[in-house]
Formats: C-alpha cells, structure tokens, sequence
C-alpha cells in the first residue's frame, strides 16, 4: 500500500495502550501511536486503539473485535498472550481458538494483520529456572499459535526474540515487564521496518525520548507503588499454588 487513506486499528493489552510511555499532560502514548504518527508523512490515516490493560485473548476477541471490524482497518496488529500465560486460568487450546477468531476476522475483512513472536520474559525479570521453564513453554505454545496465525493469513511478523535492544535496560520501565519510552520506540521503529520491507511507505519514528515524560527516581517509585506492586499481588494470588508445586516439583 503506497498511497491514500488509511485504517489501522491496534488490539491487545497493555503494551498496546502503551504503558511505560507516558506524555506530558498525562495518558499514555506507546509504539502503536508513535507507528500510526509515522505512517501519517504518508497515508491518512484513521487510528483506532481498542487495547485494553491486562487483557487476555478472550477479552480482545470479545471486547475489541467487533469495534475493530466497524473500524474497516485496512491494517490491524494484534498482540495479546502473555496475560495467559500468567494466569492460573492457562489453556492454550482457547488461545489459539480466540488468535484464529480474531485474526480470521480481521483477514476477512481485508486487514493485514501486525502479530509478534515474543521473548523469554521470565529471563528479563530474572525469574528463578523453576518458573522460568514453564512459563517459557506456555510462551512457546502462544508463539506457535502465532506461527499458524500467519501461516493462515500472511500479513507482517515481528520475532521479538531476535531483538537485542531487548536486552537493554533503558528499553524498559521499572517493572521490567512495560517497555519504556525508548522500548516504545525501539518497538514502533521495527515494526516500521517489517512493514517497508513488505511494501507500505513508512518512515520509522525517532529513536530518541521525545514528548514523554521523563523518568526519575521518584517517578519510577510512584509506579511501582501503584502499579507494579498491586499487578505482582495480583499475579502471586493467582499463579502462587502454582508456583508452589513447581518450586516442590523442582526440590524433588
């Protein structure tokens, strides 16, 4: 697509709202806003973000579907899962049903779906190998439905694995688990790059922090007193039974 009006709508949790790029005045920004602000030197462009905060599949396909439809997006990305894979509610077979219903959908519809293949999450956080391993084939069963997604309906992947900014601290917030501005960025920048590489006319954003707020100590404090203590509260009251056999499982 090299040329006129464009619909992009943006699915998934909340790496998709934005979380960890917050903008002067207040709100989140993200790298689904910085890749739309960059497709509009070229296109313009219709940006509609459904994504949701701690969504999982089955909130996006029954809470941000049918908005994207009525949206006629001629370009979608849909990145969800991993809000699964930290539930004790895990079942990898309705992932991979809700994946397919949505993308399904939105194929249907005409959309060229944006999909990623995640990292190793447990290693960023430093978890201990016990829980590591786990959550790492719980990732790999999401990355494999993601593989049939795009086997089925084309479109643009991103394999997040083989990212080495992923590596870099400055590349995300506090909790090691939100990208920061600069991972924002680094995010919106590759998938600009898939999309040129798959014929769109996309100049990729800055890479420099531009328009967010900066983060300091007291900032970083702030967050984690009201988000990232109360999200680790809420994972270790649903996942701790299942943490504790693991760590049982591994002492044997």
């Amino acid at each position: 697509m090299t040329s006129g009006y464009l619909r992009f709508a943006a699915l998934g949790d909340s790496t998709t709202v934005g979380v960890g790029d917050r903008i002067q005045g207040g709100g989140w920004r993200g790298w689904a806003r910085l890749l739309a602000e960059s497709l509009s030197a070229s296109y313009d462009v219709s940006f509609c973000n459904l994504a949701i905060s701690g969504a999982t599949t089955t909130v996006v396909r029954e809470q941000q579907l049918a908005a994207a439809v009525t949206h006629r997006p001629d370009l979608a990305s849909l990145v969800v899962g991993i809000n699964d894979t930290l539930r004790s509610t895990w079942d990898p077979v309705r992932v991979r049903d809700d994946l397919f219903a949505i993308g399904g959908r939105l194929a249907a519809e005409g959309a060229t779906l944006v999909t990623l293949r995640f990292h190793d999450h447990g290693e960023l956080l430093g978890l201990p190998g016990f829980l590591r391993r786990p959550l790492r084939q719980r990732i790999d069963q999401v990355n494999a439905a993601y593989d049939d997604l795009h086997a089925a309906y084309g479109g643009v992947r991103l394999d997040l694995g083989g990212r080495a900014e992923l590596t870099r601290r400055d590349c995300w917030s506090v909790d090691r688990f939100h990208p920061s501005e600069i991972g924002h960025r680094a995010l919106a920048i590759a998938v600009a790059g898939a999309l040129g590489e798959a014929g769109w006319d996309v100049v990729p954003p800055g890479a420099a922090p531009d328009g967010g707020m900066p983060r300091t100590w007291r900032s970083d404090a702030v967050w984690m007193l009201a988000e990232g203590a109360p999200w680790v509260g809420r994972r270790a009251r649903d996942l701790g039974p299942w943490a504790v056999r693991r760590a049982v499982a591994a002492a044997r």
